[in-house]
């Protein structure tokens, strides 16, 4: 397994994570029209369909399929959507779910035997850091949550992290079935989501919404589905598969940061000083994580 990223993977690892921030974008946009719970089932079935009559199965058990469907599609998101719907608000979410990083990171050392290195601990320690920060800048802001939603958004973030490990272990030596992995799990989570809005949304009046959703609404929903899922968690698992968690998993702490710029950017958010410290902070820590191992050596390097 590499212990260091290529040049491309790194550029790869940055859109990918830089989309998932700006898909708060159309996620919000979406929300306006489109209930929580049913406007994740609508972006799974896209994710779906028709692409599962054009791309063969997975080469991998059937377990994993469906294991990484129910772990990121409908726990990730179900248990993230219903923990906002019970009191945890969306910007404060997106923060708290990053505990994701240290939960894959463990399950990865747990069941598939990854080591991490001390410039990933150091790393991922400093970016955590400006986590933080941003949270506490949300909480300052008049940010409050309930404790259920609060623990509702960490189970989140341990679905999450189970379906990097899931993806990781059922590739073996297929890691080009990863896209096949993503269309052909996103089977799984449109119908327990669909009882989800069904049961806390209004029963059918969410998919009136649905059915009147403007042009604007469904492009969020396409958005998402084939850039977002589709492009984003097949490339996700790739990376995962060819190098340790700790290297890659911690890049998903600029998610809230590309989410900050892209508000910024698009919906004509503001960014406070304690924001720009705590987004220079995860910066500085994916740099250490990155390259920490490549400083330490050419300063320890014995000068000639």
């Amino acid at each position: 397994m590499k212990s260091r990223l290529t040049g491309r993977d790194l550029a790869l690892t940055l859109v990918v994570v830089t989309l998932w921030g700006f898909s708060f974008v159309p996620i919000k946009v979406g929300l306006n029209e489109i209930p929580p719970f049913a406007f994740v089932a609508v972006r799974f079935f896209f994710a779906a369909v028709p692409l599962v009559f054009f791309i063969k199965p997975p080469r991998m058990p059937l377990r994993y399929v469906v294991a990484y469907g129910f772990t990121i599609g409908f726990c990730q998101f179900g248990l993230l959507f219903l923990g906002m719907k019970l009191g945890m608000p969306a910007g404060l979410s997106s923060l708290v779910i990053q505990l994701q990083v240290f939960f894959t990171i463990g399950l990865g050392m747990a069941y598939l035997g990854d080591r991490i290195r001390r410039e990933n601990a150091i790393g991922a320690a400093v970016a955590t850091f400006g986590i933080v920060l941003l949270a506490i800048y949300k909480i300052q802001s008049g940010a409050s949550t309930t404790f259920l939603g609060f623990m509702l958004v960490i189970a989140s973030a341990v679905a999450w992290g189970a379906g990097n490990v899931i993806a990781k272990r059922a590739a073996g030596e297929h890691a080009d079935d990863m896209f096949a992995l993503v269309v052909w799990s996103s089977l799984v989570p449109p119908l327990p989501l669909a009882a989800l809005s069904y049961a806390f949304e209004g029963g059918s009046a969410a998919w009136q919404a649905i059915a009147h959703a403007s042009a604007l609404a469904w492009g969020c929903a396409i958005f998402l589905a084939y850039v977002s899922t589709l492009f984003g968690f097949a490339s996700w698992a790739r990376l995962l598969h060819r190098y340790p968690t700790a290297l890659v998993s911690p890049f998903a702490l600029l998610i809230p940061v590309s989410g900050l710029v892209s508000g910024a950017l698009l919906l004509d958010e503001t960014l406070a000083p304690l924001q720009a410290v705590g987004v220079a902070l995860v910066l500085a820590g994916l740099v250490v994580n990155v390259y920490g191992v490549r400083l330490r050596a050419r300063v320890e390097r014995p000068s000639a």
